[in-house]
């Protein structure tokens, strides 16, 4: 059965251009998964007060037969034997983030996995790019489209298109 995830992508560590760009082929040759869209890239401001270089970010769509927590394991995977990532810091620096924002309509709270990720109706470096590719879709706990979270999240973040 396929599946349909949106996942968020960032670095703010060496060419984080081309940690972008290599993610998103690393992600496209998950098993028997595509990429259905991509948002464009975001350079933004960091959150969480971990003081550190901007990120980029962007958003795409995945079609997937993986389970979420088959997802998540091949995204760790990526972020650690493509990546070198290494979870030192709490929100720190990283050459590549990828998380799990929206699988289909689940609403999951697991060990080491939340979906809907609990803070994307907060963080406009996601709302931004997310809304470029699926601005329609319905957060299945708020019930609002992404447009109405990004419209009605408070002024501040910096996130510019590049």
């Amino acid at each position: 059965m396929e599946h349909t995830a949106y996942l968020g992508l960032g670095s703010n560590i060496g060419d984080r251009e081309l940690n972008l760009l290599r993610a998103v082929a690393e992600l496209g040759r998950l098993p028997g998964s595509r990429i259905t869209a991509l948002s464009g890239f975001y350079d933004t401001e960091p959150v969480g007060g971990v003081p550190q270089d901007n990120f980029l970010n962007a958003v795409l769509r995945l079609e997937t037969p993986l389970a979420p927590h088959e997802l998540l394991a091949e995204l760790h995977r990526i972020e650690t034997e493509v990546f070198r990532r290494k979870r030192t810091i709490p929100q720190g620096p990283r050459s590549m983030d990828l998380d799990i924002l929206l699988y289909d309509r689940l609403v999951l709270e697991s060990e080491g996995l939340v979906i809907p990720h609990p803070r994307l109706h907060q963080r406009r470096f996601v709302l931004v790019p997310l809304s470029e590719i699926a601005s329609g879709y319905l957060h299945p706990v708020l019930d609002r489209s992404i447009a109405e979270l990004l419209r009605d999240l408070p002024e501040g973040e910096r996130v510019t298109r590049i």
